[in-house]
């Protein structure tokens, strides 16, 4: 019996923290790195939420908040999801957490019970199954693939659906993939949900506002409002408000589970912080027209990458619809030899190998649960960008 609980035997460090880990060693170490791991925009947070923040401090607001967020904070969060989702919620249907991430663990711990199941198409975020195997539960995956745009079919998730099924975790527009579902192919799926009542939704709306060509967002409460009741609506001001490092997520459902997830957050790290909160009040309600400038600068990388991409040998890749990530197959390249003289038998040979030989890093594609593939974070300058694509062309190009 060793030292550390059982539970940590069966998750594993997240693979995008690691892969940026390495990237950063290499780079101090001297070498050029072009790191394109990370998703995190590189645009700075605008102003007036930096002002807001400094404000807050001179102001005092540096004192303990209410254990699950300011009620300015959840007011804003109740304006938001009815101005832009057209979905009604009181302030105590509101949790507002460290990022989006604890909001989700929060919900998972306060509902998994041992051996209860959660449905997770690949690809997927990294942390959803290590979360879920840390309650006890049992991640079911649910496969996509290049062919159905990466998107989950109604059929697929029928068929994955069990009397044991507690969650299905939605994520769209999707990290890794970028695939983002249209409303008529939401609706197929939500159709699918009402049919059993006993499993909840958790939707994860971190990437709403980064979408592309004339996309339009919805979210599964606000396409089916039969599933209102058992439906966790997620979201965050790190990707769209570029507040990464500020660590403010938030998520909107019915009372109970809102009440158990400020139960858990008591109990590990009471309030998000003072300052951030208040930074995310003004990222809510004030002006809004730096996100579609972003977003104008997020598609041109987006085409480049894509168009670059395609033309390296053995690589193919998708066009997404939001998020910034690309997830290309890597599947062309298996069993050629690297100029290392390694042969590439797996997609962590190939970004292994991508990142020895020309300094890109990437994440592979067996983090998200979908290989032979990659993921690509265009939420990174422009140069820097087109530079890697010529890096990897070549590497590719070198691959005999």
């Amino acid at each position: 019996m060793g030292f550390l609980a059982d539970s940590l035997s069966r998750i594993k460090p997240s693979a995008t923290i690691a892969v940026t880990s390495k990237a950063r060693e290499l780079k101090a170490a001297g070498r050029d790195i072009i790191g394109l791991g990370a998703g995190e925009p590189d645009f700075e947070t605008p102003d007036n939420i930096k002002e807001a923040a400094i404000k807050a401090i001179r102001d005092g607001q540096t004192r303990y908040t209410a254990v699950d967020g300011l009620p300015e904070l959840k007011a804003a969060i109740v304006a938001k999801f009815k101005r832009e989702n057209g979905l009604t919620y009181k302030q105590s249907q509101v949790t507002v957490g460290t990022g989006g991430k604890q909001v989700l663990f929060n919900a998972l711990i306060a509902t998994v019970n041992p051996g209860d199941e959660v449905i997770i198409p690949t690809p997927y975020w990294v942390s959803y199954p290590d979360i879920v195997m840390l309650g006890g539960g049992v991640p079911v995956f649910v496969e996509t693939s290049a062919a159905t745009g990466f998107k989950v079919t109604a059929a697929a998730l029928e068929a994955a659906i069990t009397p044991k099924t507690k969650w299905f975790i939605f994520n769209s527009p999707s990290n890794p993939s970028g695939a983002a579902y249209s409303e008529s192919e939401l609706k197929a799926i939500t159709d699918v949900l009402v049919r059993h009542p006993h499993v909840w939704t958790l939707s994860d709306d971190m990437y709403e506002h980064l979408v592309y060509d004339d996309f339009k967002f919805t979210t599964p409460a606000q396409i089916e409002p039969a599933l209102y009741e058992r439906t966790l609506t997620m979201n965050g001001v790190s990707k769209a408000y570029c507040m990464t490092g500020w660590r403010i997520g938030y998520g909107a459902g019915p009372e109970l589970l809102i009440k158990a997830i400020a139960n858990i957050q008591s109990q590990s790290t009471s309030n998000p912080s003072s300052i951030s909160q208040w930074a995310a009040v003004e990222a809510l309600n004030g002006p809004q027209d730096f996100i579609p400038r972003n977003n104008a600068v997020f598609k041109e990388r987006r085409d480049l990458i894509v168009s670059m991409l395609n033309q390296a040998n053995g690589l193919s890749c998708p066009t997404p619809e939001g998020a910034f990530y690309v997830y290309p197959s890597c599947a062309g390249t298996i069993g050629k030899t690297a100029p290392s003289g390694k042969v590439i038998n797996s997609d962590e040979d190939f970004v292994t190998e991508l990142l020895e030989a020309e300094g890109v890093a990437v994440v592979q594609g067996s983090a998200f649960g979908l290989a032979p593939h990659f993921r690509i974070s265009y939420a990174t300058a422009t140069s820097a960008l087109e530079e890697a694509g010529r890096r990897i062309q070549r590497f590719c190009g070198n691959l005999r």
